[in-house]
């Protein structure tokens, strides 16, 4: 066994149960779905635009779900350089942790263990390496090369995935996802209303970008 896969195996006892609770949750939420969502949330990630931004887009998300992976891919680019970059929206990422729950809750940890200024790029990356995990790839050993790559070393890492802490406060974040009415993953909301792409991988640019536009417009 590898030193990166002993490691995350001693994991604490409490970080299991938690992730076990979170996994119990996440059956409660799919990959691919909807709902509502209320105002701000504890433990926001965003970018472009500052907070009281005339338009917010809120997205709901996991690291393990791969129409989130795919809507990345294909979407992201094109959304980023259209409304982030310029500034013309406030976008939020919110976490719900999809199955493998102590996969996505382990991934979002070592996000924010990275810092601010790293999370988007650590989020992003894992989410582009769910192709290694149908390889054949364990999932452990990507989140320790992600965590690598932003500058975390190992004990870094395993500490931050143990932390009691960041486990409650990953569990809060997700209860608060569900709470809000969000059953699947990915969600897109721009000023609270829900936008849905029929048989898309998430909300499509064009659909995003006329409920967008619209609220620019007011």
């Amino acid at each position: 066994m590898s030193a990166t896969k002993s490691k995350f195996a001693a994991m604490s006892r409490r970080a299991a149960m938690t992730a076990a609770a979170l996994a119990s949750m996440a059956a409660l939420a799919g990959c691919g779905g909807g709902g509502g969502a209320g105002a701000a949330a504890e433990g926001d990630m965003a970018m472009g635009a500052p907070e009281g931004a005339k338009v917010t887009v809120v997205e709901y998300a996991s690291v393990t779900c791969p129409h989130c992976a795919a809507w990345q891919e294909e979407v992201w680019p094109a959304f980023k350089t259209k409304y982030v970059d310029t500034n013309k929206v406030r976008y939020v990422f919110r976490e719900l942790p999809t199955p493998p729950a102590n996969v996505a809750v382990a991934g979002f940890m070592v996000a924010r263990c990275a810092g601010e200024d790293k999370y988007f790029d650590v989020v992003h990356a894992i989410m582009e390496s769910q192709e290694e995990w149908r390889a054949g790839v364990n999932p452990r050993d990507t989140l320790f090369r992600v965590g690598n790559g932003a500058g975390l070393s190992n004990q870094q890492i395993e500490e931050c995935i143990k932390d009691p802490e960041g486990i409650k406060a990953a569990d809060e974040r997700a209860r608060a996802a569900l709470a809000a009415g969000v059953s699947g993953t990915p969600a897109f909301f721009v000023n609270g209303t829900q936008v849905i792409t029929p048989g898309g991988e998430g909300a499509s640019l064009e659909d995003l970008s006329r409920a967008i536009d619209a609220e620019l417009a007011k």
